[in-house]
């Protein structure tokens, strides 16, 4: 079976996507609208099919000159550990529209293996990496 990759937002399946999402450990809980507008309001998102049906996703949030945050990388059960996620991922890095991009970042639980091998690493620089997750105080 033939995995094939698409930018065309037009043809993902936003309820399967949301239901992957919404049961992840870094999403639980999310809405669908929540879902779909992250991926509306990304720079770049790619979608696996296989068949005609959703297999994977992965979006990119970025300035598409100097900083790029991929994010939502799923693959359904199924399509792991056949290079289904690492391939969303080098689509999205090697796209023509982020071919200026020169830092890219990720977050993962259990996946860094994955990753590595597209020349991703563990922060140089953890003491100088900040993540805010309660923007009310920014508000005082």
């Amino acid at each position: 079976m033939a995995v094939t990759y698409d930018f065309d937002l037009a043809h993902f399946d936003f309820a399967v996507v949301h239901n992957w999402l919404t049961n992840s450990y870094w999403s639980p809980g999310i809405s669908r609208e929540r879902v779909e507008q992250g991926f509306r309001n990304s720079a770049l998102c790619v979608g696996a099919f296989c068949e005609g049906q959703q297999v994977g996703v992965a979006r990119v949030v970025s300035d598409t000159t100097r900083f790029a945050y991929i994010a939502d990388v799923f693959v359904a059960e199924g399509y792991r550990g056949r290079g289904v996620g690492r391939e969303l991922v080098r689509q999205l890095m090697n796209h023509a529209a982020l071919r200026e991009v020169s830092m890219w970042c990720l977050m993962t639980f259990d996946a860094q293996g994955v990753y590595e091998t597209l020349g991703f690493e563990r922060t140089r620089f953890p003491e100088r990496c900040m993540i805010c997750y309660d923007k009310s105080k920014a508000q005082k």
